[in-house]
């Protein structure tokens, strides 16, 4: 029978890293990568199907990526400052960000306030952008999600189900030495979540004319649902392992959940709707005219996909 789940299973990738002459290659940045063009395509086509000007997201990803990875970084070290500072450990290493260790919420956290920046520099509303964005978002996360597999991190506890994660001896967390031992593949289980809510948001959005910050409250209340049982999930060593019987991470998705769930139905109150204007001060009266027959286009393109 093991042998059999054997074949079914997952394997890891021998290599992360690749050498086009001198220059790695490594599938960490690569998926990280990929995920955040995934986005700003996605973002702007949503942004333009609502009023916005072309190119406004990529304005704002100038500002919002780097944002993103130097909040990501720190949350990660913050969270797990041992690994980093503590006996044996090496302070340099925590500027290595192409080994892994990206802290979604300090991302997301210092991502948006990149956002808030650049648009508070191009006269832009600051929520309508944001709903813009919100989704794909989900699918960067999901992209980036398989940087983990290249790396062999962040995986769960031992199973026995087909689908199981081969995880290679030097990878693995002290006492789990079999080498027929199968892993759950967590990585790909918040993939296909993200995936899942990226379809949900979408649907939502296009059903209700979500506006005033509700589709950004809905993909955080999806994404926090799927994170708090993913992360129960998984082995990896953090030091904030059991905060009143917890993961720190499950505890930060819980309360994210509730504050988004109260943000969702106190707007939906106050502001039902969706924003009719996009710009401060006039700002989308130099929307071009040209612009506005392929918003209308663009808007039945969204309504298939992205939203």
């Amino acid at each position: 029978m093991l042998d059999a789940l054997t074949v079914l299973s997952i394997p890891s990738p021998s290599n992360g890293v690749w050498y086009l002459g001198p220059v790695p290659l490594r599938g960490y940045a690569l998926a990280i990568i990929l995920g955040i063009v995934a986005a700003i395509w996605i973002g702007e086509r949503r942004w333009v199907a609502r009023g916005g000007r072309s190119g406004d997201i990529q304005d704002l990803a100038i500002w919002a990526v780097p944002f993103g990875l130097v909040g990501g970084r720190i949350y990660h070290v913050l969270t797990d400052s041992a690994l980093y500072f503590g006996s044996g450990g090496n302070a340099v290493e925590a500027l290595y960000i192409w080994r892994g260790g990206l802290g979604v919420w300090g991302a997301i956290a210092f991502g948006a306030l990149g956002v808030v920046i650049g648009a508070r520099r191009k006269g832009i509303k600051l929520l309508p952008v944001l709903d813009a964005m919100a989704p794909g978002v989900l699918v960067a996360q999901a992209i980036g999600r398989w940087g983990n597999w290249f790396n062999q991190e962040l995986f769960g506890k031992p199973t026995d189900l087909p689908w199981g994660l081969e995880i290679d001896a030097d990878h693995r967390p002290l006492g789990y030495s079999d080498p027929d031992q199968l892993f759950h593949p967590t990585f790909l289980y918040e993939s296909l979540w993200c995936l899942l809510g990226f379809v949900v948001v979408v649907w939502a959005d296009r059903r209700f004319r979500l506006g005033h910050g509700r589709v950004v409250a809905l993909y955080v209340m999806v994404y926090t649902v799927g994170r708090a049982w993913i992360e129960m999930l998984r082995i990896d060593s953090v030091e904030l392992d059991n905060v009143l019987g917890l993961r720190f991470n499950v505890w930060t998705s819980i309360v994210l959940f509730l504050a988004a769930l109260v943000w969702f139905v106190v707007s939906a109150r106050r502001h039902p709707g969706r924003e009719e204007q996009v710009y401060v001060d006039g700002r989308h009266d130099d929307v071009p005219s040209e612009q506005t027959h392929e918003q209308t286009d663009q808007q039945t393109d969204t309504d298939q996909l992205p939203g």
